[in-house]
């Protein structure tokens, strides 16, 4: 049987995770043996799957052909891969909040953690989980935490920027491969910033600091590098003290209260339960398993998916930080488990990045759905982007085969404020042009229109090719 190792697990010695009929394994290497026996033996691994802080896995039989494998081990599946220059802030901030706590009972149990990466953190079933099992190795008492520095340009400076400065400035992170340098982070942070200590410490002074002793190796026989574990827990409770005080400025946008506020409809609240009612219906005719919600807004209509018949998994993607933030305290709050909101622009998706752009998969890459729900969409990127008719028809069908899409026409209030004196430019952009375009990849099997409202619902079944 064929497999295929990923790029992503590269620069991992220890290990390899690779893929094999679909389903995902990680091969451990000989030079972890004695680290992943300690975590197991030592009650860590119990400990931390109990909780739900670490993914749960299978040991399997070794392929005896492979010389440098110790075990093959089959984690459970992550419905999806997200990254954290995907997250809203707080999000980003439970993630942060469980490397710690994961960090601080691993020292309970004589280990420590290597790597302190987002990228080790997935969501699934509702909350953060670790999912890099290889990323525990015995702890040495004297010695600092290894993954000092990489958790705070990968935690702590993109959240730091989140709450002082703008959330939008977590996108950095694209660039420059799931960490924000320190040096930069220091930059852009405010004066008022370094009124909290812990901000100047471990984002301003560690940048100084990381200036000052570039290129240099200190021993790590060496007395200046004495580090109890009383100062190691020290130090993480002071990372998790200020992630936890850390705050986004509370200016919500139009786009986060947009199910709170009736004039943002363009209908009434009969004709807003009609269009509830239409999609539920819509749903039970293709039940689907998966189901992805592309913007979603505070995710009611992903939160109508999640609980009809058959769908296991939803993915809830709005392009508004407020919107994405503002769902996912709704879930937290409702303990809902089948739903996970992204912040992503569809205009501007994520790219895959990496060496040879193969480390971090795009956002089209990863998308496997049944169904698509694109309600009170079509308009803002057709209309406001400039994006035709014939593009989006092609799009949606490269991802899907069943569309529910609400149809927004140029009359509505909405759709014409878009427009903005630029109607020579959306002359294809009618009820008759998107039959049209959308018609060459699907079947309309079938259609309504919202009560008191010019929009209509469409339920499209893919062609068969």
């Amino acid at each position: 049987m064929k497999t295929n190792d990923l790029p992503s697990s590269y620069k991992d010695p220890s290990g390899t995770v690779f893929v094999k009929n679909g389903d995902v394994y990680r091969q451990i290497n000989l030079s972890y043996k004695d680290n992943y026996d300690l975590l197991r033996s030592s009650g860590l691994y119990d400990h931390l799957v109990g909780a739900k802080l670490l993914i749960p896995h299978e040991e399997l039989p070794k392929d005896k052909r492979i010389d440098s494998a110790y075990k093959i081990i089959k984690p459970i599946m992550i419905p999806f891969i997200s990254y954290p220059y995907e997250w809203s802030f707080s999000m980003f901030q439970d993630a942060a909040l469980t490397t710690l706590s994961i960090q601080k009972t691993a020292l309970n149990y004589g280990l420590s953690l290597k790597d302190a990466t987002p990228f080790n953190v997935q969501f699934f079933r509702g909350r953060p989980i670790f999912i890099d099992t290889l990323s525990f190795e015995k702890y040495n008492p004297g010695l600092p935490w290894v993954a000092y520095r990489q958790f705070c340009e990968s935690f702590l400076a993109p959240l730091s920027l989140m709450a002082y400065k703008d959330v939008r400035l977590t996108k950095l992170m694209i660039t420059f491969l799931g960490i924000i340098p320190l040096d930069l982070a220091s930059r852009l942070l405010p004066v008022s910033a370094t009124l909290n200590p812990s901000i100047l410490i471990h984002v301003k002074l560690h940048a100084s600091s990381q200036k000052k002793w570039q290129g240099e190796q200190i021993s790590s026989q060496s007395p200046k590098s004495s580090f109890s574990r009383h100062s190691f827990l020290g130090l993480i409770d002071s990372l998790e003290n200020t992630i936890k005080g850390l705050k986004v400025r509370k200016k919500y946008s139009p786009w986060s209260k947009y199910y709170t506020e009736d004039k943002k409809f363009n209908y009434n609240q009969e004709g807003f339960s009609h269009k509830k009612n239409i999609v539920q219906k819509f749903l039970k005719v293709v039940k689907p398993n998966i189901v992805y919600d592309f913007g979603a807004n505070t995710g009611i209509f992903s939160q109508i998916a999640a609980g009809s018949d058959n769908v296991d998994f939803t993915l809830s993607i709005d392009s508004d930080h407020d919107a994405v933030e503002a769902n996912y305290q709704n879930l937290k709050s409702s303990k809902e488990t089948r739903i996970l909101p992204l912040w992503i622009d569809l205009t501007n998706p994520t790219a895959s990045l990496g060496f040879e752009n193969q480390e971090r998969d795009s956002i089209l890459k990863r998308i496997k759905p049944d169904t698509i729900l694109a309600l009170a969409l079509i308009h803002h990127l057709a209309l406001g982007n400039n994006i035709p008719l014939e593009r989006l028809a092609e799009f949606f069908a490269r991802l899907c085969r069943n569309l529910i899409i609400e149809f927004v026409p140029k009359e509505d209030e909405n759709a014409a404020a878009l427009i903005n004196n630029r109607s020579d430019l959306f002359k294809n952009y009618s009820k008759q042009g998107f039959e049209k375009e959308f018609g060459q990849y699907f079947h309309t099997k079938a259609q309504e229109t919202i009560p008191n409202s010019s929009r209509l619902i469409y339920l499209l079944t893919k062609k068969s090719t």
